[in-house]
């Protein structure tokens, strides 16, 4: 095997893992509410600040940390399902909510 071919095959499993890494960091970026699913969604880190006027649908007390879409990461963030298994605020609420069972 030629030095070439032999440098490849010992680089590829360093490439691949390398890309893995570069992905999960990619999806852990934290959602900022300007970020288009977040608006179309109405995401806001904190819940308190929700237009109610615009989404009716919000329930006094839900937040991202009581969502079905939600995982825990640390007690002040977690991945949202919802949007894209990126990391939001425990505390923030978006449309998608759905009560965990």
């Amino acid at each position: 095997m030629d030095s070439r071919r032999r440098s490849i095959l010992i680089a590829a499993p360093a490439l691949a893992l390398g890309l893995g890494v570069m992905r999960e960091a990619a999806a852990q970026a934290k959602v900022p509410e300007n970020d288009p699913t977040a608006t179309a969604l109405g995401y806001k880190e904190d819940a308190a600040k929700v237009d109610t006027a615009k989404f009716k649908q919000f329930v006094k007390g839900s937040n991202c940390a009581n969502c079905n879409f939600y995982k825990t990461k640390t007690p002040a963030e977690g991945t949202c399902a919802a949007l894209g298994n990126r990391l939001v605020a425990s505390k923030g609420w978006c449309s998608a909510w759905v009560k965990k069972a």
